[in-house]
């Protein structure tokens, strides 16, 4: 099979950073990592695993780093109802408790709160595990330890939770493999994947490359912590709960194989966490590849969905990957569900009877126009154009109750009493205007 001239040949090609060690390894925790260890990390460990790990994770430097990381994100509160707040109020305290309980291998996670988030453009819902900020904390502190030694050996073309990497890369490889002429797309789609992954063959795949029982046994433990769904418990026996600290990573590690196998076989495989597409350059080969990934799904204990997985042939009809749809014609917009779920955001915030004021209003809105635009600037100009008129009939909308004027706004007068430029004034944050800067900023 030929590759794109501009891109990398077709083999396992590991992650590779460039520039001495302090550059490649810059993301990992020193609190957890010296000079010494990264640099048997760079060459490569006598054997293959390593050892004595467990007193790096409880390590009052690393667990004290992983409460930091645990703040920042902040996040809801598990099933003790603690929340970081609160656990910072004794924070040494709680610190050198969770230090003596995994030195003297007495730690047990707490239950694990499951909460159901609605899946946009869908009736269906997602499940979420939420772990207590103590279990969130040691989890943080595996993760410091454990990351790097995975991370080395993680393949080009997985892009999900990577230090460095991101749906933005992944998009632009996909974007480039279509232009290339692999326009053949195997949509690939593993059913309820992080409730799915098996505990046995996870723990396996973690014994590789980690020779320190206690810390496998910590890994273990959160793995099977009891789950609370509303007033029902029960004790998982597979799955990696999404809204966990170690499930991202975990859920790398259980498909790294299937990575490499499909490189090795000369596949261009992109991969975000368990969101995955195949590009091949004709329909047999594309059936060859689905075939092999049905084949290594079957032998993992793991489910293809039977409907969402398939063959498209992308200059016939386009497909959906991160968010984005790509069309035939060979460009790209958000796919539908994206644009109903930030018009549906919009919505929520610009609802007439809500009592702000349109400086309020606008500024809150403000914070998702720039966050949409960031991750959706590579679209058409016009879904930008139509956005920006439809966002401001909404905000007329408005400006017609506060005077006193029933119904929604259907332009005519409306637009002459508040143009465009009155919102600007406001500071309405324009994507239309974005994407021309963007443009221009380009082409010079």
């Amino acid at each position: 099979m030929t590759r794109p001239d501009e891109e990398q040949p077709a083999q396992v090609l590991l992650a590779q950073q460039a520039g001495a060690i302090p550059e490649r390894w810059l993301w990992v925790k020193r609190s957890a990592w010296t000079m010494r260890m990264l640099t048997t990390l760079e060459q490569g460990i006598k054997g293959g695993k390593w050892f004595r790990l467990i007193d790096k994770v409880h390590s009052e430097k690393n667990l004290l780093a992983a409460f930091t990381q645990v703040a920042a994100k902040d996040g809801a509160s598990g099933v003790d109802h603690m929340t970081v707040e609160e656990f910072q109020e004794r924070l040494p305290e709680r610190i050198s408790a969770i230090e003596a309980e995994i030195r003297l291998r007495s730690y047990k996670p707490q239950s694990i709160r499951r909460v159901h988030i609605p899946k946009p453009g869908t009736n269906e819902t997602r499940p979420l595990g939420i772990p207590t900020v103590r279990d969130r904390v040691v989890q943080a502190a595996v993760l410091n330890v454990i990351e790097p030694i995975f991370e080395r050996d993680f393949a080009e073309h997985s892009y999900g939770f990577r230090p460095g990497r991101g749906c933005k890369d992944a998009l632009r490889r996909v974007g480039n493999l279509l232009k290339a002429g692999y326009t053949h797309v195997v949509d690939a789609d593993l059913k309820g994947y992080f409730d799915t992954i098996p505990h046995a063959r996870l723990m396996s795949r973690l014994e590789e490359k980690i020779a320190d029982g206690p810390l496998l046994a910590l890994i273990e433990k959160f793995l099977k912590a009891s789950i609370l769904d509303g007033m029902e418990e029960w004790a998982p026996v597979k799955g990696a709960p999404q809204g966990a600290v170690l499930s991202p990573l975990l859920s790398n590690i259980y498909l790294n194989p299937l990575d490499h196998m499909m490189a090795g076989k000369g596949f261009e495989m992109v991969r975000y966490a368990d969101d995955f597409v195949i590009l091949c350059r004709s329909a047999e080969e594309a059936a060859m590849a689905l075939e092999e990934i049905r084949v290594w799904v079957q032998e993992n204990d793991l489910v293809l969905h039977p409907t969402k997985t398939k063959v498209i042939d992308a200059k016939a009809e386009g497909f959906d990957f991160l968010g984005y749809h790509f069309h035939k014609a060979g460009y790209k917009w958000p796919r539908e569900k994206s644009l109903k779920k930030f018009k549906d955001t919009i919505r929520m915030k610009t609802i007439r009877s809500n009592g702000l004021s349109i400086e309020a209003i606008i500024a809150n809105v403000n914070r998702t126009l720039r966050g949409w635009y960031e991750y959706f600037k590579h679209c058409k100009r016009w879904i930008f154009e139509r956005l920006d008129q439809w966002i401001r009939r909404r905000l007329r909308s408005i400006m017609r109750g506060y005077n006193g004027l029933s119904g929604i706004s259907r332009g005519g007068r409306d637009n002459q009493r508040w143009p465009s430029a009155f919102f600007d004034g406001l500071g309405l944050f324009s994507l239309l205007d974005a994407h021309i800067r963007e443009c221009q900023s380009s082409s010079r």
